[in-house]
């Protein structure tokens, strides 16, 4: 799903630049923060694609949170906007993260309205584009292969050679490494989770413990089972718990 945070001290304030996301997208998760520390929480925790950040935070400021985040690797060039009474502050902003645009309070439904469908737009094409990404492979057989990245369940180490485990069937690469494969995929959601797998994480269906250093994976859609390793699993359980409602 597609989600916004936004990062507000003022709850009425806050409550208005909501209503007017919503009246735009009703299917947008907005997560809600009142300070920094609220918010990296919910940025760490979760999967966010746009960013709103008062300039002006209690305990802290927008541009220092905003620095932050632009620390994490997944948000190196996420889209940044900031909320601010004073036009002083943008230019430093946009100098030292590189933030998108601005919003000035107070708030302009019409002004917020253009702002965010443009970078809506912009998202959801960039979004479209990484779920549409296709690779070619090329057996032993002399065939070139179309693979859709998001078709992939995982990917498992066989000797010189990484089987793709996909919904049209199985596929092999010869003498590729799967830390290479992974970084010719180059996909967010296709992690590692033990020395000869990689799992699509979006099919994660149940991870079962088999003793103290080893699980299995189980997938939707799929008849067959990863491993997850002692090392990953702390990295993948996390990804599989992201965005749920833990009971």
């Amino acid at each position: 799903m597609y989600s916004v945070i936004l990062v507000e001290d003022n709850a009425e304030q806050r409550h208005k630049i909501k209503n007017i996301i919503v009246s735009i997208y009703k299917f947008v998760k907005i997560y809600e923060a009142d300070c920094e520390a609220e918010a990296l929480k919910i940025i760490e925790n979760n999967d966010v694609n746009i960013f709103l950040l008062d300039i002006m935070l209690k305990e802290s400021s927008g541009l220092n949170l905003a620095m932050k985040i632009r620390k994490i690797k997944k948000y190196q060039f996420s889209q940044i906007i900031f909320l601010t009474h004073h036009m002083e502050y943008i230019i430093q902003a946009f100098k030292k993260v590189h933030c998108y645009d601005y919003i000035l309070k107070p708030y302009n439904e019409k002004n917020v309205k253009a702002i965010l469908s443009k970078l809506m737009f912009h998202e959801n094409n960039v979004i479209k584009e990484r779920t549409n990404k296709e690779i070619i492979i090329m057996p032993q057989n002399g065939t070139y292969v179309n693979i859709k990245v998001d078709d992939i369940f995982f990917i498992e180490v066989k000797g010189k050679k990484c089987e793709l485990n996909t919904i049209k069937g199985t596929y092999t690469v010869n003498n590729m490494s799967l830390k290479k494969l992974l970084q010719s995929i180059d996909c967010e959601y296709i992690i590692r989770s033990h020395k000869a797998f990689a799992v699509n994480k979006n099919y994660i269906r149940k991870i079962e413990k088999i003793d103290v250093k080893l699980s299995n994976v189980y997938f939707h859609k799929c008849c067959k089972v990863a491993l997850l390793g002692y090392k990953f699993k702390d990295n993948v359980i996390s990804e599989f718990k992201k965005g749920k409602v833990i009971l």
